[in-house]
């Protein structure tokens, strides 16, 4: 089966179509750079064990060592950002995460029951916090 060239495709389209797609297109943009941006971050809540063991604010720059059953797990704090600096897991996935910048983030080293969130008024919901 052959498709007509592109031409042909031309003479189907009606002004009415063409205003369809671009409202489309303009909605779907506007949805992305609305909908898929988490807040500004207020606070690093870590917790060990599952229970609370610090909630710091994200305003001034520092080091938190949380123990954990495999070790030290250590927490970076820089104005506006967080990041598990090291933790004695054995993958380290919670260390390549990164700078968590947006509400919502979190690090789980579950080796060593240690987690990392950012709290804040625009957080993202996903399937964790649900």
């Amino acid at each position: 089966m052959r498709f007509p060239a592109a031409a042909a495709w031309r003479t189907l389209l009606r002004p009415g179509d063409v205003l369809v797609v671009i409202g489309g297109l303009a909605l779907c943009v506007h949805a992305v750079a609305v909908l898929w941006q988490g807040g500004r971050p207020e606070a690093a809540i870590v917790r060990a064990g599952g229970k609370v063991v610090a909630e710091l604010d994200l305003s001034a720059p520092r080091v938190l060592d949380v123990p954990g059953p495999l070790g030290t797990t250590r927490i970076e704090i820089q104005p506006g950002r967080a990041r598990v600096a090291a933790d004695p897991g054995p993958r380290q996935y919670c260390v390549r995460q990164g700078w968590l910048t947006q509400a919502g983030a979190v690090a789980i080293c579950a080796p060593n029951e240690v987690s990392l969130s950012l709290s804040g008024r625009g957080a993202d919901y996903d399937s964790l916090n649900y």
